[in-house]
């Protein structure tokens, strides 16, 4: 992201089946990140859920219900930026 865009270097997008799945995602991944000692500046879109955000500073977290992720498009958005294919 760094060449496109200035406030990170990666975006992480991924989708949940609805809206509680999106609140896991997005609680799972602030537990691991805080036992790591790692601080959390912004989260984004609690009560909806349909669209949730976490801004852990160099990285920016996207967690969508499928249907939002498809309408936002930010695969689209942000296409000039290179894709990193990641698996565990």
């Amino acid at each position: 992201m760094r060449k496109v865009a200035n406030f990170c270097d990666y975006f992480v997008l991924c989708s949940g089946n609805s809206d509680r799945h999106v609140k896991a995602i997005i609680e799972g991944i602030k537990e691991n990140v805080e036992h790591l000692g790692i601080h959390i500046p912004r989260a984004e879109g609690g009560k909806d859920a349909r669209w949730m955000l976490l801004d852990l500073g160099d990285v920016i977290v996207h967690a969508f219900e499928k249907q939002s992720r498809e309408f936002y498009g930010l695969e689209y958005l942000w296409q000039s930026a290179k894709a990193v294919n990641w698996k565990k």
